[in-house]
């Protein structure tokens, strides 16, 4: 039998292990109550931690939320490194795992082709670079004291049961893994990931080249329509670049553009293998691609209840066991030169400081700001070694990694980059190295041979300073120190919302966004051709908008444009959000602040709460109006009457509504799609040439109906209903003639018409919602459909066996029933072209109250412990689906009430 062989079926076992432990658990037998609880933290007492110089307290809530207080930074970041360490060390081993390319390691041959991707790209050693060259020698000193810490609790806790749940299970099978110890340069490759989950349009790219396949230039960007400047407006009102390079922000009305695309530039089978491989990577943080979204908005205190300003955001993450976020507060006793910190917020297990929070002058927020920070090259590769640029070739630059494999033999790829520096991605799967033979790449491109390759650029793979960021924010005390702070956030670029306790807001757009030496984005570039490409310089930072004490009293940003292109010099993308939860955000704070009205903490939690759906309240009053003759299918377009548009968990009229969009899009936009974009599963009969040699009219070059089945991941399939799609159809619906509106019906017969495409929409949603919620329609509710499952990402995401779905009951949770949807405020999204499961959500909400910080509120998604049936590992779930929020203490007498578990850690 092979070593994989062996792996494999040691993974059996190890899922029936489990099995009889979920059984030992529930029936409290004394082996798996043992086994689960032997990994569980020490939470009261003292411990000895090696290289405390004084006694740090840990406090901890009844929800195991920690607060820390130290009297040197060194020693806060030591005791940040083990109290996580001993909440979440699986969960970070495993992150990074992936962001070194060595989770073959750990789980086998299957991540091979996973981390041979992200060695290609780099990520370890450009992480590796930062520490090296970029960072702070305070922020050096916080890492490696961070990392202290874990190691400190490593070695009281070296691998096994007595670690976690999941190294119990994960030694059944690789037995001979043992965690290393923890690297600063680990904490720094963490931002590598959250930049690769919030890195802009190269999904876009991909997208718009595999429907060029299909349909002409005017069609594609019917598809991806203009952002509607006018209707939905921009963070930044307006605002120029002056003459000395710098940013100079005013008031103002927003004017529609234009946009123009790049020439087709792009190989069909070529760019389905890169989507393949996205689609394929961890998605800790969520799918990638446009309809990741988040909220953020401040209120100044002329406008709050409190006199203070008021700030709310909620991040749009994937959903996961434990939660991505990490609640914490980090405090020094007396804040001095030696001990610089009070702040409070969330973070990342596996990082040092605080990512989003507040200290006692500043509070902070963030949302993907969307800036179009990767490209996409199809590259001329000549030899094993050469490609050409300008009709010469020029060498490539090739490196030799190793990945080893638990239960398997070494696997070693060569990586290939361009003098550039940018990897070819597309070289770890022979099938990508091969262009379609009819590629639409132009006359000036050279001959295709065997091949393009497809390289990346991307701003994450230039060594920056973001984590020098993080430790700016938590200590500013000002706007000042907050743009300060802002200057070194380079990857992701993100829009950061800011408050103080003085009575300001304000906003920023930090990062590093390329200049474009030719072309837009849009599409990939012809690497062949010099005169595409990036300029040696980013966006200066002084010239990125920014935006303090607007005279609106107020600041939306919901990865909406940052700002009108026709006054601004620069280009960020081209591929926003099309900002319908910015205006409905924006249209509630108007709504109450109408008549002199102010805004209270409890009005910012509702507005993070509103569910309604914009789009229906201008696509039902269509569908009423469309006769229906079947009294079934009318049954339940009566359902659409009386509807508020809020997508509530027990409507009915949402269920049906939401099914109506699905097979609207489906019949509009789905059966025209390539293979490429379609989900698995989804088939389709075709017409196909019998002889693709002959041209067209030639005899014998008849037709025939072949089933073509869809090839993408379910997850990341179109038409994928986000926010785009509601700018499509939007615009689509004021012209019912349009060619979009042809679809095929359920008789296989070709139909014309908008009026008719809604009534079939109709009739299929009453259909599926029958097979899936009954015929019975008083029984229908959108929870029902819309579910979340919070799915541990590792072992709790294989689908093998039966066995393994009961490892699923041990660490995964739910499904819960959610309010909410795709576009909507309360942003739980769905994928129209997959089904109604929700696959990303406002991964924690917050509203902080600059007027009192122990006023403020807080919420995750699951909880504090990584540590399945651990009372804190998912004790604010449900608390979250039911639009609760915890009270969260900052002062240290706030905290000290609100403690259940102290405990100390003593110098070792």
């Amino acid at each position: 039998m092979s070593r994989s062989k062996k792996f494999r079926r040691a993974r059996l076992i190890v899922l029936v292990l489990a099995v009889l432990l979920v059984g030992a658990v529930a029936g409290g037998g004394y082996w798996g109550v043992r086994t689960v609880r032997a990994s569980y933290p020490v939470v009261e007492g003292t411990v000895k931690v090696a290289g405390m110089s004084a006694p740090v307290d840990v406090k901890r809530d009844a929800n195991g939320i920690p607060q820390l207080y130290a009297d040197t930074d060194a020693d806060l970041f030591r005791a940040q490194g083990y109290v996580q360490a001993q909440d979440r060390f699986w969960e970070m081993d495993v992150r990074r795992h992936i962001t070194a390319g060595r989770l073959s390691e750990m789980f086998g041959s299957g991540q091979v082709e996973t981390d041979g991707f992200l060695r290609t790209m780099g990520w370890r050693q450009v992480a590796q670079q930062e520490y090296d060259t970029k960072l702070s020698e305070s922020t050096k000193k916080n890492l490696q004291a961070y990392a202290d810490g874990v190691n400190a609790w490593l070695q009281e806790h070296p691998g096994g049961a007595d670690a976690s749940l999941e190294y119990a299970l994960l030694g059944a099978v690789n037995g001979d893994y043992k965690p290393e110890k923890w690297d600063p340069v680990d904490s720094v490759a963490w931002l590598k990931a959250m930049a690769w989950n919030l890195s802009g349009n190269m999904q876009e790219e991909i997208d718009r080249a595999l429907l060029s396949q299909n349909f002409d230039p005017d069609q594609v960007n019917q598809l991806y329509p203009d952002y509607p400047y006018a209707r939905n407006g921009t963070i930044v009102k307006t605002g120029t670049v002056a003459a000395d390079g710098s940013f100079k922000p005013a008031d103002g009305a927003a004017a529609p553009t234009g946009a123009t695309t790049q020439a087709r530039a792009a190989t069909d089978a070529l760019l389905q293998g890169i989507s393949d491989k996205i689609t394929a990577m961890p998605q800790l943080l969520g799918r990638q691609g446009q309809g990741i979204g988040s909220n953020s908005w401040v209120v100044d205190g002329k406008h709050t209840t409190t006199g203070k300003p008021l700030l709310a955001n909620d991040p749009h993450l994937g959903p996961g066991m434990p939660s991505v976020w990490y609640q914490m507060g980090l405090h020094c006793r007396t804040v001095s030169p030696t001990c610089n910190y009070d702040t409070a917020g969330f973070t990342f297990s596996g990082m040092p400081g605080v990512v989003i929070g507040h200290n006692k002058d500043i509070s902070w927020g963030f949302t993907n700001l969307g800036a179009d920070v990767t490209d996409l090259y199809l590259e001329k590769v000549t030899g094993p070694d050469t490609y050409l640029v300008d009709g010469k070739e020029k060498k490539l630059q090739t490196r030799k990694e190793t990945i080893k494999v638990a239960g398997g033999e070494d696997r070693t790829i060569t990586v290939r980059t361009t003098q550039e520096g940018l990897p070819l991605i597309s070289d770890q799967s022979t099938e990508q190295q091969h262009v379609g033979q009819y590629a639409p790449v132009g006359n000036a491109a050279p001959d295709r041979a065997t091949g393009y390759g497809v390289a990346l650029q991307w701003t994450a793979l230039v060594p920056g300073q973001t984590m020098d960021a993080v430790f700016k924010l938590d200590q500013a005390t000002g706007w000042a120190d907050f743009q300060a702070a802002a200057a070194d956030f380079a990857v992701p670029a993100q829009n950061l919302i800011y408050a103080d306790t003085k009575g300001n807001i304000g906003y920023q757009a930090p990062g590093m966004i390329p200049q474009r030496t030719k072309g837009d984005g849009t599409y990939p570039a012809p690497g062949w051709d010099s005169s595409y490409g990036w300029k040696k310089d980013f966006i200066p930072f002084k010239a990125l908008p920014y935006s303090f004490n607007p005279a609106s009293g107020y600041i939306v940003t919901a990865n909406q444009a940052v700002i009108d292109p026709a006054g601004y010099k620069y280009l960020l993308t081209k591929d926003w959000e099309y900002g319908t939860r910015a205006k409905e955000i924006s249209d509630q704070i108007d709504s109450r602040l109408k008549n002199g009205g102010k805004i209270s903490p409890t009005d910012m939690q509702a507005i993070q709460l509103d569910n309604t759906s914009v789009m229906a309240q201008t696509l039902v009053p269509l569908l009423l109006k469309v006769k229906i003759d079947d009294p079934y299918v009318r049954e339940a377009q009566d359902l659409l009457k009386d509807w508020n548009f809020h997508q509530d968990a027990d409507s009915a009229a949402a269920a049906y509504y939401n099914g109506v969009w699905r097979q609207l899009l489906t019949l509009a936009f789905g059966q025209k799609f390539p293979a490429g974009l379609r989900a698995e599963g989804d088939c389709l009969l075709v017409r196909q040439k019998r002889d693709a040699t002959l041209p067209e009219g030639a005899v014998g070059n008849t037709t025939q109906a072949v089933t073509e089945c869809g090839t993408r991941k379910a997850s990341a399939a179109q038409p994928d209903g986000g926010d785009r799609w509601t700018e499509v159809v939007r615009q689509m619906l004021t012209k019912p003639d349009n060619a979009w509106w042809d679809y095929i019906d359920s008789n296989h017969s070709q139909q014309h018409g908008l009026d008719g495409l809604l009534g079939e929409a109709m009739k299929d949603a009453r259909q599926d919602l029958t097979a899936q919620l009954g015929k019975d329609i008083t029984t229908w509710s959108w929870g029902r459909l819309h579910t979340l499952t919070l799915q541990e990402q590792t072992l709790g995401t294989d689908n093998s066996s039966i066995a393994s779905g009961l490892v699923h009951r041990l660490l995964n949770r739910g499904p819960y029933q959610l309010s909410g949807g795709t576009a909507a405020v309360d942003a739980a999204g769905w994928n129209a072209a997959a089904g109604y499961q929700v696959d990303w959500i406002p991964s924690m909400r917050m509203v902080v109250d600059l007027s009192d910080f122990d006023a403020s509120q807080w919420i995750n998604v699951g909880g504090a412990s990584g540590h399945a049936f651990h009372p804190n590992y998912n004790d604010q779930t449900q608390l979250w689906v039911d639009g609760k929020m915890l009270t969260w203490a900052y002062s240290s007498d706030a905290v000290g009430k609100a403690a259940k578990h102290t405990m100390t850690l003593l110098p070792g």
